[in-house]
């Protein structure tokens, strides 16, 4: 691209190649809807025959799943890609906005802190002038462990960002480097490997050797006046507010062993009472973006999760070539990064790539008027966080001078405890109009949509090296429970204020709106996909035809849905650098999430609404005991545990199991073959589908002997509820 009187843009946006497929598959699917709607509508079984009801509840679920299918339909009616020139940003480099980078943690059990010190390195690391840097670690867990791994850190950073620099590394994560094995290049450089990897795992055992003690030891803590803070420390929940800059980068110390200047580095540990509710992650970004302003102010500010490391230096000037554009730059409030995992399978066990998100359908969200923000990986304008709307940036903002912050570390440190306090956002706008908002469990999704509508544009962004990599759950339970949390909040929004038909009504387009609602509604899906589950098998059992027969021209729109949903998902996953067993195996996590992670996050929520469930924040668990990891890594499922999420897995897999048999036995003894498989087609196909993608269930039920398989409790029950089922449809007139 050329420039235009001057303007020399810093990135394009293209079309997507499958733009015009897709638009294809999306109409064909919409007609195929409507006529099965048609069918349905217009053929139910007359009163007092058997399958009426049946065909009723068919009715109502094909309504709410054809919905939904259209507004994922729509995600994929536009399908834009972001590509930026850094080449031309290296032009402004004097124009270069500070950057301040947020990492949280809350655990130094379930995130250890050697995580955080890799993750806190990477972004240190960034290929960006380090006189406009600063690093902030927010530690929820108020933990000296956690600390004592960010003066580690400090301390390893004037080794390792020199080292970095000169062979241009990649990625800056330690761990993840030295893992990849890396050659090096000459003799000067193998030498300079062995001693910066012996560095590290120095500086690794004297992080980890605290959390085996039970507590840093007393000459540690003697060596850094910041350990007092712990002196008044009661418990995580109940301490003051410690502020420590471990690395001021106007300090004349502050230089590696080059002679370089560091980037700040602060750590901050909000006040906790048990009085003051702390919004959990939500209140600990908010602090971060007061504590902030206080210390270094940045114009640009990043946060990423503790287990996903930056895995791209350049990832920084990725973002600010939006920002910076000078035609259409200044109203973008947020550049969003796809979440991406290192710990996935070959074949992606458990689903949790996000393979189809991250490369599809956030692209397609980011046409339909901008990317949502996802919680991590993720670069905004400091005033889009700030309740700043951006015609009030327009006319104003851009206007005034960005304020240079004065006073030694220790008197920032001092100013910055007030707003780090557990009381200073009593009777103000935070929360609500100012930083991440409360009360909703997914407050990075309302967030977002709160920064859209106040005029902000987002951005996804999507580049060929991933900017961020974090840890994926590695157990079914894991994968189900954080769905369930996901499905929970996300169906919370819809039933809020925040609802984006409501919220983002005459602010956002009408587009987009529904773009948004395909998530929130998502956790809906449940019943409908159960009841599918459930009653097609069961009146397969009784000989009952609840669909088209195959002669019938009815059948086609039934056929053309099935080969419309399967084939295009399977190319979007291949076209995605997907294998067909990594996209079996998301079929089947997918029916798993629909029939038991949606299933209570809907019933969760329903009694949320009546005030007989509460909200809970839980932490996935980065680390896993290593007889489950073995089986991970073997691409065996994990069942273990005793759940009911499990045990509406089981009923389900259990039912259709034993209906599909019958259903073969009948076929074998009957004398008219073809006219009993064509009457009965499609039940026979949703039902031996199902078989199918419970496989791995029946394995851990009926075959394996490790402590990976089903728990017998669960199967016994499971049983117990399929033949209570079995015998009342049996016995039952409808």
């Amino acid at each position: 691209m050329g420039s235009e009187g001057g303007y020399v843009p810093l990135f394009e946006t293209k079309t997507a190649k499958l733009a015009l497929a897709y638009r294809v598959v999306a109409t064909s699917m919409f007609t195929s809807l409507c006529l099965m709607w048609l069918y349905r509508a217009t053929h139910f079984p007359p009163l007092g025959k058997p399958g009426r009801l049946a065909s009723i509840g068919l009715f109502a679920s094909e309504l709410w799943l054809g919905f939904h299918c259209l507004l994922s339909l729509l995600l994929r009616w536009n399908v834009i890609y972001r590509h930026t020139f850094k080449n031309r940003l290296a032009r402004r480099e004097n124009d270069l906005p500070e950057v301040d980078i947020f990492v949280c943690t809350a655990d130094p059990v379930l995130e250890p802190p050697i995580i955080v010190v890799n993750t806190i390195l990477a972004v240190m690391g960034y290929d960006y002038p380090t006189d406009k840097l600063s690093v902030y670690l927010s530690d929820d867990g108020g933990s000296d462990l956690t600390f004592n791994a960010v003066l580690e850190a400090s301390e390893f950073s004037k080794s390792w960002l020199p080292y970095c620099r000169k062979y241009n590394v990649e990625p800056r994560s330690p761990v993840v480097y030295f893992r990849s094995k890396p050659k090096p290049v000459d003799s000067n450089h193998a030498a300079s490997l062995a001693s910066i990897k012996k560095l590290y795992e120095e500086m690794e055992k004297r992080v980890e050797m605290p959390s085996k003690l039970g507590g840093v030891p007393d000459e540690v803590r003697a060596k850094h006046k910041g350990f007092s803070k712990w002196d008044t420390y009661k418990a995580r929940d109940d301490h003051d507010a410690i502020v420590q800059i471990v690395v001021d980068r106007r300090s004349p110390d502050a230089k590696d062993i080059e002679g370089n200047t560091l980037p700040t580095l602060v750590y901050l540990a909000r006040e906790k009472r048990p009085r003051h509710f702390s919004h959990f992650k939500a209140g600990s970004m908010n602090a971060l973006i007061r504590v902030s302003s206080k210390i270094t102010n940045g114009e640009i500010l990043m946060n990423v999760d503790c287990d996903m490391y930056s895995n791209n230096s350049q990832a920084v000037r990725d973002a600010l070539c939006f920002f910076m554009d000078e035609k259409k730059g200044q109203q973008i409030g947020f550049v969003q990064f796809p979440q991406r995992f290192e710990n996935l399978t070959r074949n992606e066990l458990y689903g949790t790539s996000l393979r189809v998100p991250t490369e599809v359908e956030l692209h397609g969200l980011d046409g339909c008027g901008g990317s949502n923000y996802i919680g991590s990986g993720c670069f905004h304008r400091r005033v889009s966080l700030t309740g700043m709307r951006y015609k009030e940036y327009a006319l104003e903002g851009k206007k005034s001078k960005r304020t240079t912050i004065e006073g030694s570390a220790h008197d920032l440190e001092e100013d910055s405890k007030a707003v780090a306090s557990s009381s200073f956002e009593l009777n103000t706008q935070w929360g609500k109009e100012m930083g991440v908002k409360y009360g909703i469990a997914v407050e990075d999704f309302v967030t977002g949509l709160g920064i859209q509508c106040k005029g902000w544009k987002s951005v996804y962004f999507n580049p060929e090296r991933a900017g961020f990599i974090g840890l994926a759950p590695t157990t079914l339970a894991q994968v189900l429970n954080q769905q369930k949390r996901w499905g929970e909040g996300n169906l919370q929004i819809i039933l809020s204020r925040y609802c984006p038909l409501i919220f983002g009504y005459n602010k956002i387009s009408l587009i987009h709106q529904l773009a948004y609602c395909h998530y929130n509604l998502r956790a809906l899906n449940s019943f409908p996909t159960v009841y599918y589950c459930f009653i097609p098998a069961l009146y397969l059992l009784k000989g009952v035809p609840l669909f088209p027969e195959v002669s019938s021209p009815w059948f086609l729109p039934y056929a053309f849905i099935v080969v419309a949903k399967c084939v295009p998902s399977l190319v979007e996953f291949i076209y995605s650098k997907g294998t067909f067993k990594g996209w079996v195996n998301g079929q089947r996590v997918w029916l798993y999430k629909q029939t038991s992670s949606y299933t209570f996050a809907t019933i969760d929520t329903i009694l949320g609404l009546l005030g007989l469930s509460n909200m809970k924040f839980s932490i996935t668990a980065k680390v896993s005991a290593d007889d489950v990891a073995q089986r991970y890594e073997r691409e065996i499922m994990e069942f273990g545990v005793a759940s009911p999420i499990f045990d509406i897995l089981t009923t389900l897999a259990l039912l259709n199991l034993f209906c599909f048999v019958v259903m073969a036995y009948k076929v074998i003894k009957e004398a008219n073959k073809v006219k009993m498989l064509e009457t009965m087609a499609l039940q026979i196909w949703i039902c031996g589908a199902i078989v199918f993608i419970n496989w791995p269930l029946y394995e851990a039920i009926f075959i394996r002997k490790d402590k990976g398989r089903l728990p017998s409790s669960v199967a016994i029950k499971s049983a117990g509820f399929v033949c209570l089922i079995v015998s009342f449809i049996l016995f039952s007139r409808g």
